[in-house]
């Protein structure tokens, strides 16, 4: 049986647990150029989710072949707790709020 890598899973974070999902991976737009991914985060029996936008590969920017993609629970348990402190709260209503990482991971 191959092994293929999760593009889904769960996290916890500080005793709470957090659905993720990958929304997108590095892409090119004609319109915005390379793109990062995207990675959803929801909470266990809440409402309000959150999407986390990283920034493009460096190795993309340079024009250098696509590499392996890059998320594990770490990266993600690291934007749930940076989306958490920017003032997200999984327990409000509204659309998901969005989130994005500068290239030094911030």
């Amino acid at each position: 049986m191959l092994h293929s890598p999760s593009h889904a899973g769960t996290v916890d974070v500080d005793g709470l647990t957090y659905d993720w999902e990958l929304r997108r991976e590095p892409q090119w737009s004609d319109v915005d150029g390379w793109q990062g991914m995207t990675v959803s985060l929801m909470r266990k029996d809440t409402q309000r989710g959150a999407l986390i936008e990283f920034p493009p590969p460096r190795r993309l920017m340079k024009g250098m072949q696509r590499g392996r993609l890059q998320i594990n629970d770490a990266i993600v348990a690291r934007g749930v707790r940076a989306a958490l402190l920017a003032g997200w709260e999984p327990s409000s209503r509204g659309r998901p709020m969005v989130f994005t990482v500068d290239a030094d991971g911030n």
